[in-house]
């Protein structure tokens, strides 16, 4: 199914991102924000252990698929300096979920995009 069922499933638009700063629509303002269809929450890297290496843990996006996402976009920081573990690519290949990486307007932009139709989840930090 490529369209989203209804509006309670819908993944929440990102209205704005600035270093160090996220708005997204129906959530508070957050500095690093996990998204999945149906809502979201602050992202707090402490709770997997994330650092920017070895980066991106296949726990921080066990929430995204347990909450129905099919497509994922990870997003690497303003400079590129959030890594993926290629663990975490690994589990999503696993999982046939389609995965965008980018810098985190690009991955903004696309994550918006594939929210008008997908059920997409997504990880942002919006610093380095």
């Amino acid at each position: 199914m490529s369209a989203v069922a209804n509006d309670a499933a819908r993944s929440p638009r990102i209205l704005s991102v600035s270093w160090g700063h996220m708005d997204v629509e129906g959530l508070p303002p957050a500095k690093d924000i996990k998204l999945y269809p149906g809502g979201g929450r602050a992202w707090d890297w402490t709770e997997t252990g994330t650092q920017h290496s070895p980066g991106i843990q296949p726990a921080d996006v066990e929430e995204l698929l347990t909450h129905g996402a099919t497509v994922v976009v990870l997003s690497q920081g303003m400079r590129l300096q959030m890594e993926v573990d290629p663990r975490t690519l690994a589990l999503l290949a696993e999982r046939g979920v389609e995965v965008h990486v980018a810098e985190t307007n690009e991955a903004v932009r696309l994550y918006n995009e594939l929210a008008a139709t997908h059920p997409v989840g997504g990880l942002f930090h919006s610093t380095c």
